[in-house]
């Protein structure tokens, strides 16, 4: 028998599989991880396929053995095997690149175990035990510890120690006697596991029950894919539970996309409450420890509910039957990392192959989703109504013009500021977003108007008050530099900060408001492995009474104190150089808005602007998605942008930006040859531009794009599986790629 192995080596020269022997014996199938020779040392690899024969080209001397398989099961299963193998072809990356999404990063290289600990049994019957604990009249550890283990269950030696002082010795002597045994028990490391609270099933609303009624018969019979349109607060993870509980009842697993991982700690305590130990929990926060015993819960169908971010979408569950895609609009689930992936086409694919039903939801469906809807690509689930007829919090925009003319220079509106008194004195709680991090946003000369960018990122370092003297700071490669005391430009000592940011807004707080407890949740308060948790069941508590917080704070959230929530700058997304700003900006302020008035008590929202007359933002205050989506869709038709059109660029990156202009000039010549040759492609291109992006470094790469707008028809298709075969065969991965429809068009 011989197999062929992708080692795992992400380099085009070694991208083909590797034939190797199976020796007698050895048990194997696609999907197992292997140790294999390779040159002269050993290497990991994925076994991709077996065969009986080895190939007719290859001298059997140069044929090496399988060393030994590294787990004694396939790790990636046939699903997740055909999956990473599309990726691959999709995205013109090696096999073993797609194939390590599929496992914990820590599985290779041996860098996390399972973890074990002593564990004491009994080896004798009971009877035997209790007539030696009869026979032992000055009750000893001995006996002590035999009456500790009459019920015959294993008892991790820990556990014993805590009811017997020092039993080590006692131990020794019993298991000498062959009364107990002392072995090795794996422990699983389960994240969250000790706040399980046993939580009902929960009596559904009549809206909540038709949505349910329309999902239910395609679990079990022909597999549908539905978006669920529902408004803040009407109940839509109560319909994904119950379509949960009937994904179970019938076998199948369930997997719940989540966008942020600020929600999984509220969603998994959720799931888990009402689910127990069947839940499992993958995102990136985790120890390696808890995502490798989670994955392997999750592999061996012990957890047959994945709750997680972006990356839980490759979770090996056993007999898919649901995907959950909540806050489907969010474009976290898009990854910018080779290999390039959305989250959302993944769980699709899985789902058509699967034969899984795909569930979409969202208070603010994307513009591309809703259209797919109204088209017949997804059936239409709506929930117009919050449980039990609560109202929408009441929301009023405040023109901060107006403010500054009558003399409030403040971060916060009279009106706000009212509100929030109000608010706390009332003994209730307040969310504040405001769109950006740090203490100002950035550092600006005001003689020459130079702004400090990262040298290695092209983006404006953000200002942190939080060191003496300050910091700035790149969020998006974490370079950090001391602030200068002068212009780095011209030399001239005015340098101030510019925008407002989450530490100045709690600063604010504090003055305004000095006995009142404020906690914070941004990018910066949330860089240990448990922040998010820690923060958000601090405010649950009530052990804080404001919570100040990035976009982060803005979905899904769920807390029935809050009456008021404040949005500050919220047009600060409207003018970015993006298509979808104005759609973006839409759904963080609606989901915001969202947040209040969600238990009992009615809610308020304040919305500080500087443009309270745009549209976007009084289809937000009103909340009113269906004006907006006609709105926005008309703008797009007129303006030929997606869903009417394709939006694809060509991005180009390299370390030296005389070499990734020679990229971008390479690739826009060979594109206008290419249009040349084949006519009907290039009545299908409306825009083609060489330029270079809004971001023109990013994490110490330059960056360089060919940008165009295409048609949509059947022969866009085959135009960009040209682009992008044009982009493998003339250069590597790293350096060019095609994007359709960017989630970031930075």
């Amino acid at each position: 028998m011989f197999c062929q192995v992708v080692i795992d080596i992400v380099h085009q020269n070694v991208a083909k599989p590797f034939t190797y022997a199976v020796p007698e014996g050895m048990r194997l199938e696609p999907g197992h991880r292997v140790a294999v020779p390779f040159g002269p040392g050993k290497k990991e690899g994925i076994v991709v396929s077996l065969q009986e024969e080895a190939p007719s080209d290859l001298a059997p001397e140069k044929i090496r053995a399988v060393i030994t398989p590294l787990e004694d099961y396939a790790a990636i299963p046939p699903e997740l095997m055909r999956l990473a193998q599309d990726m691959a072809e999709e995205a013109h990356c090696p096999l073993a690149e797609t194939l390590r999404l599929m496992i914990p990063a820590q599985m290779r290289g041996g860098r996390v175990h399972v973890k074990t600990e002593k564990r004491v049994r009994l080896t004798v019957s009971r009877e035997q035990a209790e007539a030696e604990i009869a026979a032992d009249k000055r009750g000893t550890k001995r006996s002590r510890l035999l009456s500790l283990l009459l019920d015959g269950s294993e008892i991790p030696v820990s556990e014993l120690a805590k009811q017997v002082k020092d039993p080590r010795e006692a131990m020794k002597k019993l298991e000498a006697e062959g009364l107990i045994s002392v072995c090795e028990g794996e422990v699983l490391r389960i994240p969250g596991s000790e706040n399980i609270a046993p939580d009902p099933d929960f009596l559904l609303t009549p809206g909540q029950q038709e949505a349910l009624e329309e999902i239910l018969p395609s679990l079990t019979g022909k597999p549908g894919k539905f978006l669920l349109h529902g408004v803040t607060g009407s109940g839509k993870t109560e319909v994904f539970m119950a379509a949960v509980r009937r994904t179970l009842a019938i076998g199948k697993s369930a997997i719940i996309l989540v966008p942020e991982i600020a929600l999984t700690p509220q969603m998994v305590a959720w799931f888990r409450n009402r689910f127990g130990p069947v839940a499992a929990v993958i995102h990136s926060r985790l120890s390696a420890g808890e995502r490798y015993d989670e994955w392997r819960r999750i592999r061996r169908g012990d957890a047959r509910v994945v709750i997680g971010a972006r990356s839980a979408v490759f979770s090996p569950v056993n007999k898919l039957g649901l995907i959950v895609v909540d806050e489907e609009h969010e474009g976290s689930y898009y990854s910018d990392r080779h290999p390039r992936y959305d989250a959302r086409d993944i769980a699709s694919d899985r789902c058509s192959h699967e034969s899984a039903t795909l569930l979409l939801a969202s208070a603010t469906p994307s513009i591309l989703s809703f259209a797919r809807a109204r088209r017949g690509d997804y059936v239409l689930l709506e929930m117009p109504d919050r449980v039990n007829h609560r109202a929408l919090p009441e929301v009023k925009l405040v023109d901060m013009r107006e403010e500054l003319e009558n003399g409030n220079r403040s971060i916060f509106s009279r009106a706000l500021t009212a509100s929030m008194r109000e608010c706390l004195r009332r003994g209730e709680q307040a969310m504040l977003l405001i769109n950006r991090r740090g203490y100002h946003s950035f550092v600006s000369c005001r003689s020459c108007g130079a702004v400090i960018r990262c040298p290695h990122c092209d983006i404006s370092l953000t200002y942190h008050s939080d060191r003496p003297g300050g910091l700035l700071k790149c969020h998006y490669c974490g370079f950090q530099s001391a602030t200068p005391d002068t212009c780095p430009a011209c030399g001239s000592r005015y340098i101030r900060f510019f925008g407002t940011g989450s530490q100045q807004v709690e600063a604010e707080i504090h003055k305004l408001f000095p006995e009142t407890s404020t906690i914070r949740m941004d990018a910066d308060t949330t860089t240990g492995k448990d922040d998010h948790r820690k923060i958000l069941e601090t405010f649950r508590s009530g052990k804080a009474r404001v919570l100040v917080g990035t976009q982060m704070i803005a979905k899904g959230l769920d807390f029935p104190q809050v009456t008021l929530v404040g949005i500050i700058a919220a047009d600060m997304s409207l003018n970015l150089p993006d298509y979808r700003s104005r759609e973006r900006t839409f759904q963080l302020l609606t989901q915001a808005a969202g947040r209040a008035g969600r238990g009992t008590m009615p809610g308020e929202v304040i919305i500080q602007t500087y443009k309270p007359e745009d549209p976007v933002l009084q289809y937000a205050a009103r909340q009113d998605f269906r004006a907006f989506f006609e709105d926005e869709f008309r703008r797009r038709r007129n303006g030929l942008y997606p869903p009417f059109t394709i939006m694809a660029r060509i991005l180009a990156e390299s370390d030296r930006e005389e070499e990734a202009e020679q990229i971008s000039l390479k690739l826009e010549k060979a594109v206008q040859e290419l249009l040349e040759k084949e006519t009907g492609w290039k009545r299908k291109t409306l825009l083609m531009k060489r330029d270079i992006p809004p971001v023109k470094m990013l994490r110490g790469r330059y960056r360089r794009q060919i940008l165009m707008k295409l048609l949509v028809g059947p022969e866009t298709d085959a135009l960009l599986a040209a682009l992008t075969d044009l982009c493998k065969d003339h250069f590597t991965e790293t350096e060019a790629w095609l994007e359709v429809n960017p989630a970031n068009m930075m």
